[in-house]
Parts: C-alpha cells; sequence; structure tokens
C-alpha cells in the first residue's frame, strides 16, 4: 500500500523557515499503530492524518513518540494541503475535528488563518527543578501551568534566545513542555517565544501555533491589545499574527510546500 505524504513549511513564507509538518491525507482512517510508526519514520515534530467526514476532515496530530491533543502548525499545513491539491476550493472553509473539538482555517491572500480555542493560565511557584532544567538562574519574571504547560516569562529576548536547557530535565518536569517568553525587542513585533517538549518526542519545536493560544490571552492582559505579533526565535524561526477574540485565538501565518512523495507501508 502506498500513501501520499506532503511535508509542508508551516508559519513560513518561503521554504527551510518556520516548522515542518507531514500531512497524509486518506479516504479512511488508519490504524493508530501505523499512523505512529509513520510519525517516527518522518521524524518531524508533527505528523498529521486526515480523512474526510460529512461536515469537514478527521484531524489527529502524531509526534515520532506520541498523539498530542492540539498542534497549531500541522493544522495549518493540513489547511495548506486541502487547498493547494484541490481537496478543498480555495474559497471553502477547512473544517478540522480534532480531540480539542472543531477547529477551522480559512485563506486570506497568501496567509492562512485558524480559529483556535483560547488556553488561561495560573499563576504557579518556581521550582528548584524548573530553574535547573531551563537553566535560566534568576532571569525567571513570572511563572504560570496549565494541564500541558509551564509559561515562564523572562527578563527579556536575549535571555530566552540564550536559553540552553537539560532536556533530560525538561522531560521529567510533569508537563508536556515548557513555553519560554519576554517583551520583544524589535518595535514591529510584540513578544518572542522557545518551546522545548522532550517529553514527547521534541526537545524544541520550531514554531508552535498550539503554545500562541496560551501567549496570546497572556500577552494580551499585559499589553492591552487583542491584535499582536509574535516571534518564535528558534533556529528557523516563524512569525504569528494573532487575533484574541472572547474565548477564541485567531491564529495567521503562511505556508510552503516542499516535498511531495509516496511512503510504502505494505
Amino acid at each position: 500500500m502506498g500513501l501520499t505524504i506532503v511535508q509542508v513549511d508551516a508559519f513560513a513564507a518561503q521554504p527551510f523557515e518556520g516548522n515542518p509538518a507531514a500531512v497524509c491525507v486518506v479516504a479512511q482512517p488508519l490504524d493508530d499503530g501505523l499512523m505512529q510508526a509513520i510519525a517516527m519514520e518522518m521524524n518531524l515534530s508533527e505528523t498529521a492524518f486526515l480523512y474526510p467526514l460529512e461536515d469537514g476532515y478527521s484531524l489527529r496530530w502524531f509526534t515520532p513518540a506520541a498523539e498530542v491533543d492540539l498542534c497549531g502548525h500541522a493544522t495549518l499545513a493540513s489547511a495548506h494541503v486541502l487547498w493547494s491539491d484541490g481537496h478543498l476550493a480555495a474559497d471553502q472553509e477547512a473544517r478540522f475535528h480534532t480531540r480539542s473539538g472543531l477547529l477551522t482555517a480559512r485563506r486570506q491572500g497568501d496567509w492562512i488563518e485558524l480559529n483556535f480555542p483560547a488556553q488561561s493560565v495560573h499563576a504557579t511557584h518556581v521550582t528548584p527543578q524548573l530553574i535547573g532544567a531551563l537553566c535560566c538562574g534568576g532571569n525567571i519574571r513570572y511563572v504560570a501551568k496549565d494541564e500541558s504547560h509551564y509559561l515562564i516569562e523572562l527578563q527579556s529576548e536575549a535571555v530566552v534566545q540564550k536559553l540552553k536547557p537539560d532536556f533530560a530535565k525538561v522531560a521529567a518536569l510533569p508537563v508536556q513542555g515548557v513555553i519560554a517568553t519576554a517583551p520583544a525587542e524589535a518595535e514591529s513585533v510584540d513578544f518572542v517565544s522557545r518551546y522545548f517538549a522532550p517529553a514527547v518526542g521534541i526537545n524544541e519545536d520550531p514554531v508552535t501555533g498550539s503554545t500562541h493560544t496560551v501567549l496570546a490571552p497572556y500577552w494580551q492582559e499585559k499589553l492591552g491589545k487583542s491584535e499582536l505579533v509574535a516571534h518564535q526565535i528558534s533556529a528557523r524561526g516563524g512569525v504569528l499574527q494573532l487575533r484574541c477574540e472572547g474565548d477564541r485565538v485567531f491564529i495567521s501565518g503562511q505556508a510552503v510546500t516542499t516535498l511531495r512523495g509516496e511512503l510504502l507501508v505494505g
């Protein structure tokens, strides 16, 4: 059996930037074990699997190590593939049925806008384990937490950029991953971030749409503005345009197809 795999650089205006995701659109559901094996074989931060439903598409996301409940860049990549490969007309809304409920995407020129649920965090204590995992010393301004993440605001963009986490210690923390953030130095950007998730097989994610469902409401409250520009300052990097409306976060980015092939699975 051969499966078509499309690789897309998400949150990127040109190839080799942003966050690469693999997208596999099939007619019928695949076995969970097969999807996990394909994700391990692709060895990208996320591989997305879609099949058509009466009202949209089923969408699931797998890292090389585990299935996750929400992924922004692979959803952006999936929407890009549905339009670019003719599964949907250019003016049709992409509708995804996921573990995190119904997610939608629409085209806006060269950009794709995702409609995601906002995520709130609550203040928590700085622990020695957290400081040791991030190797960040006394540069922490604020620590918050939800079920899946620590959100750490650091003193400056330079501190975020220079982080060299101990990934074994990060993986031992009681969360899926750690978001490090700070105000941006550039006037055209509101805040920067990096994301570390070794517990699910991703030491550092290049650009993470899902963490911005946490970051956007956080910085909306701090900065007093509902429209924000974010820069995830990984080695590849990526820019996201954000808009907060009630309990939803609209995340916009660009995407570029970089690879198309047939995966032979038996």
